[in-house]
């Protein structure tokens, strides 16, 4: 059984090596790669029955409206809040995403640049390179007996906590549900309040939009690290901005690309927040996790047993 038409809207010949092109070019009969804007997407949906969109691709009712033959969304992403979940389950059409892809890419990423901060490394190699080998005025901290909290304890956030715990660090977490695991829950506004790093791990959904607004971002603790690798709508601008200009917090994002131009000038001023490119998902083994889920999504779909289901 083979699909009989893939649109792939914002996915490029790039985004996929060769020899997954070939696992995917068996799996229909017709592709058509398009961007959002394109003028020609409307007409191309109508005999499709597989969406496949990159990443944070806004989809609605007119797309659905469309593809009256549409049977799987496919994301080539974890996060799909841009996709009209509600409309979609109307059709019952699953719409399926890289569940675990980057986990271990995004959660040492999370360890990585918190112990960049913390040990003060950039200083220390800029030093090194100049010939200073002197270390005084240079402080740091360490992660064993802090308090690390965790928002959002899904396949990333718990492998964040894992390594945390690794370190000795006392970790708790919040999410929207209680789970069943070794790490202590928390309320929000506690765990802001008395954790010394934070990592934010939330999907963006509706639910988590604006999660660190104006009433919980003054909560956050004096002198806490916030390492955010989830996408900016989680973050009310205007209070991070608040905050960081009494300067007592430090921010880091690498979703930096994701921001307006409006945003990024109201937080890239202050010299306690960093933001990066999105490098937290980019090593070569996420890469092969990604195409091998995106591929295997649609193949089990087409075997009557959909996997990775976000609706």
């Amino acid at each position: 059984m083979k699909f009989k038409k893939a649109v792939f809207v914002n996915i490029a010949d790039t985004h996929f090596d060769k020899e997954y092109w070939d696992q995917l070019d068996k799996l229909y009969d017709q592709k058509v790669l398009l961007g959002r804007d394109d003028p020609k997407l409307m007409t191309e949906l109508k005999d499709c029955d597989v969406l496949c969109l990159g990443f944070q691709v806004p989809t609605a009712k007119d797309i659905f409206d469309a593809a009256p033959n549409l049977k799987l969304i496919n994301i080539l992403a974890t996060a799909y809040g841009t996709v009209d979940l509600d409309e979609v389950s109307k059709r019952n059409i699953p719409v399926c995403n890289l569940a675990g892809y980057s986990t271990e890419a995004v959660a040492e990423f999370t360890i990585a640049i918190l112990l960049y901060i913390v040990r003060q490394l950039d200083e220390g190699v800029e030093r090194g390179k100049s010939g200073n080998y002197d270390f005084e005025g240079m402080s740091a901290r360490e992660l064993k007996n802090s308090n690390f909290g965790v928002i959002g304890l899904g396949s990333i956030g718990g492998r964040v906590a894992e390594l945390a715990a690794g370190f000795g660090a006392n970790v708790s977490y919040w999410s929207r549900n209680k789970k069943e695991s070794q790490f202590t829950y928390k309320e929000l506004e506690a765990l802001l309040a008395e954790s010394d790093y934070i990592s934010v791990n939330v999907a963006q959904a509706p639910e988590t939009e604006n999660l660190l607004n104006e009433k919980t971002i003054p909560l956050i603790k004096a002198g806490a690290v916030v390492i955010s690798t989830v996408p900016p709508e989680v973050t009310n601008t205007d209070a991070l901005a608040t905050r960081l200009a009494k300067g007592d917090i430090t921010f880091v994002s690498d979703h930096g690309d994701e921001m307006s131009k409006e945003n990024l000038d109201k937080i890239k001023q202050y010299s306690s927040c960093m933001l990066l490119p999105a490098i937290g998902f980019i090593t070569a083994e996420a890469r092969i996790n990604k195409q091998e889920i995106f591929v295997s999504n649609m193949a089990s779909f087409l075997e009557g047993k959909p996997q990775n289901k976000v609706n």
